[in-house]
């Protein structure tokens, strides 16, 4: 499988960090375009879905937008209780392909009407669903320094080679695809996470990985040599290696495990009409193109106008997207309440 050595020259500067919980007031003034409410993480997710999407494609053309941030598990639970007075706070749900996958199950976020999404229609084959819009999409693939790690490992399994223990850091924020790299590595799929589990527990017992809150401490993490190798997305790699770290990409050999982030209209939204003026503009090939190329998240749509060089270093190549991991989202659904309290419980447990 690939072997990414990243340059300076392949890369644009990029922002990393994580979600911060916080709440915007909304504002009251009305505006030509209509009002919108978003739930989003926070962080620099947010700032530059703000800068690069909304500023210019909405609020610039009279929408006024307000924000409900946190992270996914507060705000999917608001969804839930809202669903009793049929009427939500939001309008606009940024979350990922399974957690959407949920929600729709659960009557909380609705099926959308493509023909209010123009941009719809050049959707990347595969990525699309009738409740969802995605967005950027990556893979959880081995972050190593290239000063440090001169032959890294070539897929999760290596991860438990002894010669790897104590460098190796993860984040609570990918729990559920760690696991599921668990029954990966113990039975080949992704449905087998109670056999994963003894094979994570394994993993903390021999391996003595370092476990951070969120993105931004697990780069700082890399960069002050607390650890050599993360396990994360694709693009957070990029991100934190065009900040000036000697990072490279293995993409693993059993296929990465894919993640795909995008939004849904919420079933009971209070302005319906700027909720899908909103998930339209998520799909301008102009604004997908900026924030791939601050992000280094490889773009839902076809017509992103990225050059063939940016494309080749945040994209995957036809080989590694015909071996990304997708996850049975019944499965997740059904299963992620309890794996969050496993890992809190027991991986997670000082």
């Amino acid at each position: 499988m690939t072997h990414y050595t990243l340059s300076r020259r392949a890369l644009v500067a990029g922002m990393a960090g994580g979600a911060a919980a916080l709440m915007l007031p909304g504002r009251q003034a009305r505006a030509a375009g209509g009002e919108i409410v978003v739930s989003n993480w926070g962080g620099d997710w947010n700032d530059r879905t703000q800068r690069l999407m909304e500023k210019p494609l909405l609020e610039d053309r009279g929408f006024v937008l307000s924000h409900d941030l946190g992270m996914e598990a507060d705000r999917k639970a608001k969804l839930m209780t809202e669903k009793r007075i049929r009427r939500a706070s939001v309008d606009v749900v940024h979350l990922n392909s399974a957690d959407a996958f949920e929600m729709h199950n659960q009557g909380v976020v609705a099926d959308l009407d493509m023909a209010k999404i123009p941009n719809a229609a050049d959707i990347v084959p595969g990525l699309e669903a009738p409740y969802f819009i995605p967005w950027l999409y990556s893979g959880v693939v081995i972050i190593y320094n290239r000063d440090k790690v001169k032959a890294p490992p070539r897929s999760y399994a290596d991860l438990w080679k002894p010669e790897w223990a104590g460098r190796i850091g993860l984040t609570n924020q990918l729990y559920f695809n760690y696991m599921m790299m668990g029954g990966l590595v113990a039975k080949g799929d992704m449905t087998s996470v109670d056999a994963g589990k003894d094979r994570m527990l394994d993993f903390a017992a021999t391996q003595r990985p370092r476990l951070y809150a969120a993105h931004q401490q697990l780069q700082t993490g890399l960069a002050n040599g607390e650890v050599d190798i993360a396990v994360n997305y694709k693009a957070r790699g990029l991100q934190w290696a065009a900040g000036g770290m000697p990072l490279g990409i293995q993409y693993p050999e059993e296929g990465a495990i894919s993640t795909v982030f995008g939004a849904c209209l919420a079933e009971y939204a209070p302005h319906r009409d700027g909720g899908y003026a909103y998930l339209d503009a998520m799909l301008d090939p102009g604004a997908m193109a900026r924030l791939s190329e601050a992000s280094f998240y490889a773009p839902a749509n076809t017509r992103a106008e990225l050059s063939p060089e940016l494309r080749d270093t945040i994209d995957f190549s036809d080989t590694e997207r015909a071996a990304l991991r997708y996850p049975d989202y019944a499965y997740v659904a059904r299963n992620t309440a309890d794996w969050l309290d496993w890992w809190t419980q027991s991986f997670a447990r000082d």
